[in-house]
């Protein structure tokens, strides 16, 4: 069984606890992140536990890359203490408001960069954004087969292949892939692992790089807010304001007309 290359996408996504803080900016049509801390998206710590369980049972190395700010050095630093052998952080301003077509451009020309891959792996959604596009697109940039909804993953081949089972409508549909290839995983593939303090540690020995979009050689031109073809509609805030109607009379006259209002509003009664 050959040793495998395997590169794992992750994000940065705002850390639960801190979804009040979260806002929209009314020009860019973005989520504002500045200040905000960030944990690495749930699915994506699926998908590096999958790296990791096959480098463990058959040897390689598992690179993790995220498009983020500086900031997301950090969540780099826990997915190289989770056992990552090292992490790639692709950072620059042109980035900044890109949609997932110029997003999964700029991954798929990190991952051109850092070498050839024998499998790509993502998380099948982000928390944030949940379109669930990324993975696909960057197999059709890096010309390779991609599957989603993967639920177990299995080497075959001497490392050649691999056998996807994938959740799809209420069934389980399994598919022969040829490597290399992009497999984006749902949660139940598995259960990642938690970080040791020896991990930590020795997270600060690996090596972690920063690219930008000098290093990928990237048009400008198709990155960030202004090339990314995705152009949102317009944000407005919804009349939350509400109306009290006193009901009154007995307790069977206030029943009728509370039903009568409902019924009127639309609900089957």
């Amino acid at each position: 069984m050959k040793a495998l290359k395997m590169v794992v996408c992750i994000k940065p996504v705002p850390s639960p606890d801190q979804y009040h803080h979260v806002s929209i900016d009314p020009k860019t049509k973005s989520l504002i992140r500045e200040g905000i801390p960030t944990i690495i998206n749930p699915l994506d710590k699926n998908a590096l536990e999958a790296a990791l369980q096959i480098r463990d049972k058959y040897g390689g190395e598992v690179s993790v890359i995220s498009m983020a700010p500086p900031a997301a050095e950090e969540n780099l630093r826990e997915a190289l203490a989770m056992g990552a052998d090292r992490a790639f952080l692709i950072s620059d301003r042109a980035f900044a408001g890109s949609d997932t077509l110029a997003t999964s451009m700029v991954l798929a020309s990190a991952v051109k960069k850092i070498g050839p891959a024998d499998l790509i792996l993502t998380g099948n959604e982000s928390a944030d954004g949940g379109t669930s596009q990324v993975s696909a697109q960057l197999g059709e940039w890096l010309g390779y087969p991609h599957l989603m909804h993967s639920c177990g993953i299995e080497v075959l081949d001497g490392g050649d292949s691999l056998r996807v089972e994938t959740h799809r409508d209420q069934a389980r549909v399994v598919y022969i892939m040829k490597m290399p290839g992009v497999v984006s995983v749902i949660r139940s593939i598995n259960k990642p692992r938690f970080t040791s303090l020896m991990g930590v540690i020795s997270s600060r020995n690996k090596p972690l790089d920063t690219l930008s979009s000098l290093d990928l050689l990237l048009d400008k031109a198709f990155l960030g807010l202004e090339g990314s073809p995705t152009k949102p509609g317009d944000i407005y805030q919804p009349d939350l304001t509400r109306r009290c109607v006193p009901l009154e009379g007995s307790t069977d006259d206030v029943a009728l007309a509370l039903i009568q209002k409902l019924r009127a509003a639309g609900l089957q009664l």
